[in-house]
């Protein structure tokens, strides 16, 4: 059952991951970034540093309570969930350009939405959990939904994204209006005796509502990893904390990695064939999940560099200059 899943761990363990998380949270926004700045691309390498380090003690911290296997299970997520959510930081590059989001405000933006993210997530973890030990052929359908999501990132237009269609966007314009300008980094002001709200509302809206699409998919994904759910919450919280300075550390050079989202796709058909055999004589054990997903993001990202050194991007001011 659910609670024999989240009672494998001391009720102590939750409640310390717990405060050390909103910890963090508090001293990003209270301490380091209270006043709203552009965040520089070496504070963003920085912070990734840092989240990615804070990853890894608390892997050999689950390795020594919880045992070797159980450390590469965390690892294994860990690493799947960081790769998966390089999608997201296109959608966010992409909602921050649409809505002509001022620099020093995004980082705002980020840290709310993924805090919402952390709330969002820690329900689907439950339910995923809860639906898997009630219902064992669920990870069935997990597993068909996570094959049929890495075909589609074959054949996904990255320049299709609309924001200003969002059904997120138009629902927020049914309830209150949207003021045409920003007002500092306010998400509601008052004017006239009404309550508006201001763009940067509908930027978070939709990177809310754009992390569930995307949950949709990376809840399943770990689960064909580990069901074990204090492993499968820690290493989604571990990559979602750091997604925020992964933004502004790769936002700016995400084109040049050309075969990334056809790499993603494999591992999530990868994946999704580990979930289907899971209860059979071919199970596919840690290692070689280790091995596979690190070895596509590797030959991906590879890949890509040889691309851009043999059809490098054209310069700034070039773009009218091709014949073609």
């Amino acid at each position: 059952m659910l609670a024999e899943s989240i009672a494998s761990v001391p009720v102590s363990w939750w409640v310390a991951f717990n405060a050390f998380v909103m910890l963090m949270l508090a001293l990003d926004l209270g301490v380091f970034n209270r006043k709203a700045h552009v965040v520089k691309l070496r504070e963003a390498l920085g912070w990734t540093a840092v989240w990615i380090a804070l990853a890894m003690v608390f892997n050999t911290w689950i390795g020594w309570k919880m045992g070797g296997t159980a450390a590469k299970e965390f690892f294994a997520g860990y690493l799947l969930e960081k790769s998966l959510s390089v999608d997201n930081v296109f959608v966010f590059a992409v909602l921050f350009s649409f809505f002509k989001v001022p620099r020093e405000y995004q980082h705002k933006v980020l840290f709310w939405g993924i805090f919402g993210a952390l709330a969002l997530r820690a329900g689907m973890i439950a339910g995923g959990a809860a639906l898997i030990t009630n219902f064992s052929w669920i990870i069935y359908v997990f597993a068909a939904l996570l094959v049929i999501t890495g075909i589609k990132m074959f054949f996904h237009d990255e320049d299709s994204v609309d924001p200003g269609k969002s059904i997120a966007v138009r629902l927020l314009r049914k309830v209150m209006p949207i003021t045409p300008e920003y007002h500092g980094q306010k998400f509601l002001v008052r004017q006239d005796g009404k309550l508006w709200a201001t763009p940067l509302l509908a930027v978070l809206i939709c990177v809310e509502v754009t992390d569930v699409i995307f949950a949709v998919d990376s809840i399943p994904a770990i689960f064909a990893i580990t069901t074990d759910t204090f492993i499968v919450y820690t290493s989604n919280v571990f990559a979602i904390l750091g997604l925020r300075s992964l933004y502004f550390a790769i936002a700016g050079i995400l084109p040049y990695f050309h075969f990334l989202k056809y790499g993603l796709g494999v591992i999530l058909v990868f994946v999704g064939v580990k979930m289907s055999l899971g209860h059979t004589q071919w199970k596919i054990d840690t290692d070689l999940s280790l091995g596979v997903i690190g070895g596509v993001l590797a030959l991906s990202v590879l890949g890509s560099v040889i691309h851009r050194k043999l059809h490098p991007l054209p310069a700034a001011g070039d773009e009218g200059n091709d014949p073609e």
